[in-house]
């Protein structure tokens, strides 16, 4: 029989593992002794943070980052014809969500190799969920454009498409430039249109807090180099 793919989630943060997944988890990574990872040093502490007693020297580890070769990526599901199980994990949260692990996946169903997916924390589905915005009809567009005027383009356009659809946007900033989004958010958005921002997600010091614009103004969340979501519903 061939091997499967196991999509392993990992924390968004410095938690314990087993405190926001399931011990269904820690029994794959225990079985499982090739991976495919976005960055082998976090993922090894990772490993070695659920189940200790790993051997680590054992484990085979693939990269899968922007300087992987595609014509070797495209080699690492070779073991599977053999039998062997290969764990993917993202760097934070679930792969193939916002993350290089979807083309890993991809591979996968060609090969007509299982795919199993674990259960583990996404901070865009946690997000939503404690928005209190459309759970129902909601779209997710990753990063906005870096140039200012970009930005605020897309930003009117998302707000359109919302009322349009009645369809919650989302999206994400790289941590040192939250700050300015959110002040681009204040400037461009209607005062009615409502935002949430969940930032640091599972962590001690999460913060999730849903606001018209027009109650934005009066805030100034510290959100300098936090992980955040960012959600607009008009």
């Amino acid at each position: 029989m061939k091997g499967k793919l196991y999509l392993i989630p990992t924390t968004l943060g410095e938690t314990e593992p087993l405190e926001v997944m399931p011990l269904s988890v820690k029994k794959v990574i225990e079985q499982i002794d090739y991976y495919i990872v976005e960055n082998e040093k976090t993922a090894r502490r990772f490993i070695k943070k659920i189940s200790p007693k790993k051997q680590q020297p054992l484990l085979t580890i693939k990269k899968l980052d922007k300087y992987a070769e595609e014509a070797e990526t495209l080699k690492y599901l070779d073991v599977c014809e053999q039998g062997i199980n290969v764990g993917l994990l993202s760097e934070a949260g679930v792969p193939a969500i916002a993350d290089p692990g979807a083309s890993i996946v991809k591979l996968a169903h060609e090969k007509a190799i299982q795919v199993v997916p674990l259960v583990g924390p996404s901070s865009i589905l946690l997000a939503m969920m404690s928005s209190g915005m459309n759970g129902q009809n909601f779209a997710f567009n990753g990063y906005l454009p870096i140039d200012k005027a970009e930005r605020k383009k897309a930003i009117k356009e998302l707000e359109k498409i919302s009322f349009d659809k009645k369809q919650s946007q989302i999206f994400i900033e790289t941590p040192y430039r939250n700050e300015k989004m959110l002040a681009d958010l204040k400037a461009t958005l209607s005062l009615t249109t409502n935002l949430c921002i969940a930032a640091d997600i599972t962590l001690s010091s999460e913060y999730i807090k849903t606001l018209s614009i027009k109650d934005w103004k009066c805030q100034k969340p510290d959100l300098h180099k936090r992980p955040a979501i960012f959600i607009i519903q008009k």
